[in-house]
């Protein structure tokens, strides 16, 4: 029983006492039954822009503009404890930790339930009960600091962040939003809980972080790219960590054309290089969107083909069974004899399997000449580089540290150059241009390029040259006449526009669609007007 315990919060007992035994909750927590257990009240100085739920009736967020500064500010609800449910919720905390030593039968379960189940149990050891909402309190916090991602939680849950940056210590977390860019938040941590969320950041990402050993890369359990200085020796305001947050769910090339990153041309366009074997590279700055449309154009790859992918951190994202996912390792434990795995070596690994597509989540280093030899050898690649232009991207292939010869360059048939730039006041993610490499000229030596498709700023438009030497190689190997590729295109074009319509944009059922199309090209175009068929 609690009172047995000489570590009870003073003053506790007494106010417990004060409680009649009630019946357990009923469920889980449910707004429109229990009532919102968040109301916003944003201070005068500030605003109001924008406000929407991460969790509705439990996290809700508040844009709003600082008229002090003229900023605008991240502002977080929660639900809000009184004196007596905060010092539960300390004790609570502790004692959790205790008795959250889960069996076998726990481990199967949900652990949300095991919590709640937990909590209930420890509340009827106290001679306690509560009134519901008081309960559910507890629970968002508990289950938000054993389950979730304690004062960041809510941030992580929410699907208009891309960026979160924290700095130091005591200093204000920074937002990158989808609508509202580089945003602040009100929300700063003192060391202890800075270096404690930084463990489990490392932690839950299978990494060790520690004075000794405090810069990490990592991938998150749900995907997001993890990195973290820990300590104040490498970043003297205190640790420091950035997520880049990705969707659950990859975009889709339907998804692409609708947010005009592409139009719906240049998606036909890869589709059919892929289709055919030619390698791309996608090259831009960062945020730039290069890997996120490498993902969504491989939803074209055939759906038996052999792929093995090979990143630093996990950001590819494949609806095909025959995939080989790899990582490189680049942390070792002390003493333990096992050796550093690098990108180059995974691709020497990686070139033994017989893929028939490769995929590179960035050249950045050596692994370049062993990737431009297996596009050399007849392997189809796709790959990502920083670089803001065509020029700048051949200076730095054939450059330290790639040194990619530039005869071998020749194997590279699509280069697609992106960018994040503005509209109006928003940002946004744009195709500059897609450049075929269309070989050496004989007389200069200088590498000889073709672009296919062009961005207009002023429209927010893209234009097709009227040549493409893809194009034509595709007809001179299909034995096409160009009415023959013109319809080719028109009827993908007809599939995307279907799909677009009928607001198909979920990747799994994208990747069916297009994987029905490989193998049951006529059951496609006979369910144009239905394509929700093919995917039930």
């Amino acid at each position: 029983m609690i009172s047995e315990n000489n570590n009870q919060t003073p003053g506790l007992l007494d106010r417990i006492l004060c409680f009649r035994r009630r019946g357990a909750p009923q469920g889980d927590y449910n707004p429109d039954e229990h009532g919102l257990l968040v109301e916003a009240e944003v201070p005068s100085a500030y605003e109001e822009l924008d406000r929407y739920w991460v969790t509705r009736g439990l996290a809700l967020v508040v844009i709003a503009r600082n008229t002090e500064t003229n900023q605008a500010e991240y502002l977080l609800f929660e639900p809000v404890l009184s004196d007596f449910e905060y010092e539960l919720l300390e004790r609570l905390f502790a004692d959790l930790r205790d008795v959250l030593i889960l069996d076998d039968h726990d481990m199967a379960s949900d652990r949300r339930a095991v919590l709640a189940r937990k909590i209930q149990g420890l509340l009827e050891e106290y001679g306690l009960a509560l009134p519901d909402a008081s309960v559910f309190r507890l629970r968002y916090y508990l289950e938000r600091n054993f389950l979730g991602w304690s004062r960041i939680d809510a941030l992580m849950r929410d699907p208009g962040i891309e960026d979160i940056s924290c700095d130091g210590t005591k200093i204000p977390l920074f937002l990158y939003h989808r609508r509202h860019q580089n945003i602040r938040t009100r929300i700063r941590f003192d060391a202890p809980a800075l270096n404690s969320l930084a463990i489990t950041l490392a932690q839950r990402s299978g990494k060790h972080v520690s004075i000794g050993s405090p810069l990490v890369d990592a991938t998150l359990p749900d995907g997001s790219r993890l990195q973290l200085s820990f300590g104040d020796e490498v970043t003297p305001r205190g640790t420091s960590f950035t997520i880049r947050k990705f969707r659950e769910t990859p975009f889709t090339p339907v998804e692409l054309i609708e947010s005009n990153t592409f139009d719906i041309d240049q998606i036909v366009y890869f589709w059919m290089a892929i289709e055919n074997n030619k390698s791309l590279l996608f090259v831009g700055g960062t945020a730039s969107g290069k890997t996120t449309s490498l993902n969504a154009v491989a939803l074209f790859i055939p759906p038996l083909s052999k792929i093995v992918s090979i990143e630093d951190t996990r950001e590819i994202t494949l609806y095909h069974e025959n995939w080989v996912a790899s990582v490189t390792r680049d942390t070792v434990a002390e003493g333990t004899g096992t050796t550093i795995i690098t990108m180059f070596e995974l691709l020497k690994a990686a070139m033994r399997q017989r893929p028939e597509y490769i995929l590179v989540g960035e050249v950045r280093g050596s692994e370049a000449q062993t990737l431009f030899q297996a596009m050399n050898t007849g392997h189809t690649t796709f790959s990502t580089m920083h670089a803001s232009d065509v020029d700048a991207t051949i200076h730095r292939l054939e450059s330290e540290p790639l040194n990619v010869p530039r005869n071998m360059l020749q194997a590279l048939d699509v280069i697609s150059v992106q960018a994040l730039t503005h509209r109006g006041r928003d940002q946004v993610r744009r195709c500059r241009e897609i450049v075929e490499l269309a070989g050496i000229d004989p007389l200069t030596g200088n590498l000889q390029v073709n672009t296919v498709f062009e961005y207009d700023p002023v429209a927010d438009t893209f234009s097709y040259s009227g040549r493409s030497r893809i194009f034509t190689e595709i007809m001179e190997y299909r034995g096409w006449s160009r009415s023959q590729l013109e319809e080719e295109l028109r009827v993908r074009r007809t599939v995307l526009l279907a799909m677009h319509e009928q607001g198909i944009r979920d990747y799994r059922a994208v990747a069916r669609i297009i994987q029905a199309w490989t193998v049951q090209r006529d059951r496609v175009l006979a369910s144009l007007d239905d394509l929700g068929e093919l995917i039930r």
